[in-house]
């Protein structure tokens, strides 16, 4: 365990990022923030418990302890805008999905700020992110990355109308081979809905590490929040979430299956 993040290690040649689970915000960060953002309303909640299946089925899951308010982990540090053109937010977020702001008047982070929440939070997660996948590949052949996140159902800065509900990103093709992607798409997700590469096509750590010619296999699940949660209370729903979870430990054993069975 890091400071920062939580490794559970696997044995099968999956790695589960969910780089916005993280809750916290540590105190000198929190005390410059509005009650509001304290409160962290835009966390891709209850992942880890959402994949808790994919503990038993020997997947690497990857946790951070910090919420995405602190610093996006799937955000270019450079701040290359990842949807140029298309509303998005920062490395260090200054308002939330709602555009109300984070920091109070006089406390937004400068750049001094932002590389010091680099060096202290995202450098170790994208760390442990390129040195698990390449003990994965070196002990299985080839690596194969799910980025697991989830979102609100209706964010109109965003998106207009309601989002589907399974919305699977591999930067068009660039991360992930195509026969990946095929056997995902051919899977069923019914009664919820499906789409590839539309509003998310998979966020800066897919198409940082998926390199599909390098046998590195990455794809994006943003998974809608309504399929297991009581949105406005943001509470976890155990009936919604027993429906769904089938639907996402068939996704997860068929990504295990590909890695296993197209190595050298």
């Amino acid at each position: 365990m890091s400071t920062s993040y939580q490794l559970i290690k696997g044995r099968v040649p999956l790695l589960i990022s969910m780089p916005h689970n993280g809750q916290e915000i540590p105190e000198d960060i929190a005390n410059k923030m509005t009650e509001q953002a304290k409160q962290v309303p835009d966390t891709d909640w209850y992942k880890d418990k959402l994949y808790d299946f994919a503990v038993e089925l020997g997947a690497y899951i990857l946790i951070p302890k910090y919420n995405r308010y602190v610093i996006d982990l799937n955000r270019d540090p450079n701040g290359v805008d990842l949807y140029p053109g298309a509303n998005s937010t920062e490395l260090c977020p200054t308002t939330a999905f709602d555009l109300s702001p984070l920091y109070r008047d006089g406390y937004m982070p400068d750049d001094q700020e932002i590389n010091r929440r680099i060096a202290l939070y995202w450098q170790p997660y994208h760390q442990a992110i390129s040195t698990t996948l390449d003990e994965i590949k070196q002990h299985f052949g080839q690596a194969v990355l799910l980025e697991a996140h989830s979102i609100l159902s209706h964010v109109p800065r965003f998106f207009e109308g309601r989002l589907p509900d399974f919305n699977f990103g591999n930067a068009d093709g660039k991360s992930c081979s195509e026969m990946m992607l095929e056997k995902v798409q051919s899977l069923d997700f019914s009664p919820y809905s499906m789409i590839s590469n539309g509003r998310f096509k998979g966020g800066f750590i897919t198409r940082e590490y998926g390199q599909p010619a390098n046998k590195v296999h990455a794809l994006q699940l943003e998974l809608s929040q309504i399929t297991y949660m009581n949105e406005a209370s943001l509470e976890y729903n155990e009936t919604l979430a027993a429906q769904v979870k089938p639907k996402l430990k068939a996704l997860v054993e068929c990504l295990i299956e590909f890695a296993q069975d197209t190595r050298d």
